[in-house]
């Protein structure tokens, strides 16, 4: 079998954990779990980088023994992991015994090179980064990264002769193309090289906090250099030697951007340096900004992983986070764009498929569905190419497009509902054709939750289960499990919704559910309720008899009062309206996107639409009339600037447009080929 050995920077513990912090953990537990999914056998580490000054000075202020801090910060750092369903398989700490040996081992190696040296360092220092800063890297004499004023520090240090390594680097970026990527972080350390490199100091004098020099204990080897070496010492290097040789070198380190310079220049000095394998490739990712500035616990523009991920879970947070940022770029998190995703992508197209499949084989199959001999429908064709698309970004970190490449295959899942339309099928008697629709939906479906797997790994898991996979997650393999298989008996599981589509909040509890009156469509009847029919009179709603469920799972349900129905009215003789109030009409062209029955009534339909510029909630009485499936990617015409009313606890934005003889069904007012969503009909 074979292996894979994957890392990400350690990290400071002078505080908790931000998301972007959190966004390199998770991009690279994506890549651990991807590995795995394949067969390989995978060792994913990460740490805390401890023997840090800005530590120290962290746990004076506290008035705690540093390491006692650090003790207390690694049970914070370790929750917020668990918590965003990490699955590292070594958490290393640079205060271990371990990685103290380590530590030692390399720098005597490197001293007995005779590429240490003693020497005097005067220059700028930047407490933040914890680094030498030459001049020629400030702007206006500050710290390109934390726009602060670095500390002029002289002392006398040891010094590694990193400027004799210039040439060794570059052939290395020369016969390893792949050795850093993106490309635009491999070019950025190319033009460093090529400038030339200046020798660096190693150590720090007169500090207790860190790990002596094994040649001189009156210093400490420098924090960088010490961290560095923790992809070594976590693996047996210094002490095991079995160990080390099982897994060394590293396949992948993952950092931030900021920090290549030492992941690519000064770390493959120090294994050169060291006679030690240079590892095979690194990845600098992007920052994840927020309100325009990068997360930096120093510039105060941080945001907890855990606030995010209490808002709606960890599998909507990692999935906005690798969905929607090109994998190796920067990207921007706002609380706006992250409940709109996790409404376009989760509510109404995964969440909303995974309901309506379970629901439609629950009604004609009770949830049963036989092997399907014969060729397949054109989904298996899709979820073939999806599959392809998948492995091909995966393998080289386009973790993005990877995600793009699931969804491409649930969106054609949805499209397929709409195009073969069950419902009509089973009104038909086409019993057979009925069953390979359902299973061919459930096979895409079972391969898209496959795919998202490492992205989404316990809704992924809970989607698998409901489609009828009875082995464990871990039991799953990509190529095996990936290919289409409609034989055996599959048996698919309803269950309540992932992911509740977030609506406004319920109505206070002292308030009563708006009372549907009898009006002309010119008198703007209540929003969303009544649906006017061919002359113009509204059908009133049921009388609601229990409270809705709420919409995100904690909400309050406010108990709600019945509405009066009411008789349809016809209208009154020779009444007309003139055209100044015919246009405070707002008629627009809108889009279902997601339909459901309101529980306890027989008539309400609840609708999640496009209008172009938003997405709203409708409730309309047309159930008699529809099925929910049936209204799924239809275009309708809705009175858009109705004031929003509450129908069982639901709060209605519009009102659909519907017409009907006298005593008849209602029919939605439609196109034959539908301008976009949001198009004003006039």
């Amino acid at each position: 079998m074979s292996r894979f050995y994957l890392t990400t920077a350690i990290d400071y513990v002078n505080s908790r954990p931000h998301l972007g912090t959190a966004y390199e953990k998770i991009t690279a537990d994506v890549i651990a779990r991807y590995k795995r999914l394949c067969g390989i056998e995978t060792h994913f580490l990460m740490g805390n980088d401890e023997h840090s000054q800005n530590v120290y000075r962290r746990a004076v202020e506290r008035g705690l023994d540093p390491l006692v801090y650090c003790n207390q910060m690694e049970r914070e750092f370790r929750d917020v992991w668990g918590r965003l369903e990490i699955s590292f398989d070594d958490f290393i700490r640079t205060t271990e015994e371990r990685h103290r040996e380590g530590v030692s081992a390399m720098v005597q190696r490197i001293a007995d090179r005779g590429d240490l040296y003693d020497a005097y360092y005067e220059g700028p220092y930047c407490v933040s980064c914890e680094a030498f800063k030459p001049e020629k890297d400030l702007v206006d004499g500050l710290c390109p990264i934390h726009g602060t004023t670095p500390e002029w520090i002289k002392e006398k240090n040891h010094f590694f002769r990193l400027s004799r390594y210039r040439d060794a680097l570059l052939a290395h970026f020369e016969a390893h193309p792949e050795f850093l990527q993106p490309d635009v972080r491999r070019n950025e350390i190319l033009r460093l090289l090529e400038g030339g490199l200046d020798d660096i100091s190693i150590s720090r004098a007169g500090q207790l906090w860190g790990i002596p020099l094994p040649f001189d204990r009156s210093s400490v080897v420098y924090v960088w250099f010490d961290a560095l070496i923790n992809y070594a010492s976590a693996v047996g290097y210094g002490r095991d030697e079995a160990e080390f040789a099982r897994w060394w070198p590293a396949d992948l380190h993952v950092i931030g951007k900021d920090i290549t310079r030492f992941h690519c220049v000064i770390w493959p000095a120090m294994l050169m340096s060291a006679g030690l394998s240079l590892p095979r490739q690194v990845f600098g990712h992007g920052f994840v900004h927020f309100k325009g500035q990068k997360m930096s616990k120093s510039l105060g523009t941080v945001l907890d992983p855990i606030d995010a991920a209490d808002r709606f879970g960890p599998d909507p947070l990692r999935l906005y986070l690798v969905k929607e940022i090109p994998y190796g770029q920067d990207g921007d998190f706002s609380w706006e764009r992250f409940e709109e995703r996790y409404n376009v992508d989760l509510a109404n197209n995964l969440g909303n498929l995974v309901n309506r499949l379970a629901a439609m084989t629950e009604r004609y199959r009770q949830g049963r569905l036989p092997a399907t001999p014969g060729a397949p429908g054109r989904l298996a064709g899709v979820a073939g190419e999806a599959l392809s698309r998948y492995r091909r970004a995966m393998d080289v970190f386009a973790l993005h497009e990877g995600a793009a490449a699931a969804f491409s295959l649930i969106d054609a899942a949805n499209e397929y509902i709409a195009e073969t339309e069950p419902w009509s099928l089973a009104r038909r008697g086409e019993q057979k054709r009925l069953t390979e629709v359902l299973r061919d939906e459930v096979e895409a479906v079972r391969i898209a939750a496959l795919l998202l797997l490492p992205i989404m790994p316990g809704s992924a898991a809970e989607i698998l289960r409901r489609m009828g996979e009875t082995r464990a997650p871990g039991e799953l393999r990509l190529d095996a499990d990936g290919a289409w298989s409609a034989g055996g008996e599959r048996t698919v599981i309803r269950g309540e919704p992932l992911w509740p589509r977030l609506e406004a909040a319920p109505v206070p509890a002292a308030a009563a559910v708006p009372r549907t009156e009898e009006k002309t469509m010119s008198d703007q009847p209540v929003a969303g309720g009544p649906v006017p029919t061919q002359n113009t009179t509204t059908v009133a709603p049921e009388a609601p008899d229990v409270p809705a469920t709420p919409a995100v799972p904690g909400a309050p349900v406010a108990p709600a009062s019945p509405a009066a129905p009411v008789a349809a009215a016809a209208p009154a003789a020779g009444d007309k309206i003139g055209i100044d109030e015919f246009v405070k009409i707002d008629l627009r062209v809108a889009k279902i996107l997601a339909a459901e029955k309101v529980k306890g009534s027989k008539k309400l339909i609840k609708m999640q639409i496009d209008v172009g510029t938003e997405q709203r909630t409708i409730v309309a009485g047309i159930a008699e009339a529809y099925e929910p499936d049936a209204l799924v990617g239809r275009s309708i015409v809705i009175v858009a600037n109705l004031k929003p009313a509450k129908l069982m606890g639901i709060e209605s934005n519009g009102m659909v447009l519907a017409a009907s003889p006298e005593g008849g069904l209602p029919a939605l007012l439609g196109f034959e080929n539908a301008p976009p969503p949001g198009s004003r009909v006039k």
